[in-house]
């Protein structure tokens, strides 16, 4: 058994591991979890049926998912909102920060977690980024996670990172920096095409490719995005 956390797990990275390591997939499983420290911290929990997917949540745990424009609650299969979870396992605020407390838990004690999720028609949740890490273009929210997942179907590439920069006219647009594999050379606009028809035009990458070495990371496996950041303005 495997359990995986910490970032949005694709089945394309499950694929390429069964792949790369000749595992019998109905014997070896993959469980994705979901919490935070301020949930103390599991929340979700999958039992290796659905691979992208954080599963229900606990017995002790509500959630909701709230329109992040609206603030009403989502009841609609595949719809992305705020995810926002309510529990005894909820932690009652941050030591001496009441503003940071009133900013994460609402009057009614719920918890704005700040990661994006939508529900399947078995109401199994799917986890697609951070709030704060959407690209927003023309009005359109871009998750990073999702193309990120994408290029890496891409077979000379290992690994990716997505950022959004300025743009004059869409406010943002994607960006990509790619890690290639051993031997491979695309070109940019090979990354470029391969993205093309299968995601929404305002998905594309715009914002251009860059090839790295690596693609930041934090010990937990988290993308360092403000690096990548700082990589694009220098």
């Amino acid at each position: 058994m495997m359990m995986s956390g910490a970032a949005p797990l694709a089945k394309t990275d499950v694929d390429r591991f069964y792949e790369k390591f000749k595992i019998d997939s109905t014997i070896f499983k993959f469980h994705q979890g979901y919490g935070l420290t301020e949930s103390s911290p599991v929340a979700f929990i999958e039992h290796g049926q659905k691979y992208s997917s954080i599963g229900k949540n606990i017995a002790s745990c509500q959630a909701r998912l709230v329109d992040i424009t609206t603030q009403q609650d989502i009841d609609t299969v595949g719809q992305t909102g705020e995810l926002w979870l309510k529990g005894p396992h909820i932690m009652k605020g941050y030591l001496d920060d009441e503003a940071s407390t009133k900013n994460t838990i609402n009057e009614d004690g719920w918890l704005k977690t700040g990661d994006i999720a939508y529900f399947d028609e078995d109401f199994d949740f799917y986890i697609t980024d951070r709030l704060k890490e959407l690209i927003k273009v023309k009005g359109f929210q871009v998750p990073p996670a999702e193309l990120e997942a994408l290029l890496r179907m891409h077979p000379d590439v290992e690994e990716a990172g997505v950022i959004g920069i300025p743009h004059a006219r869409h406010g943002e647009v994607p960006k990509a920096f790619v890690v290639t594999n051993k031997g491979k050379k695309p070109t940019e606009d090979d990354i470029k095409n391969f993205v093309k028809g299968k995601v929404s035009d305002y998905k594309q990458l715009e914002g251009g490719v860059t090839f790295v070495d690596e693609i930041p990371k934090n010990p937990s496996g988290k993308i360092l995005r403000t690096k990548l950041k700082q990589m694009h303005k220098s």
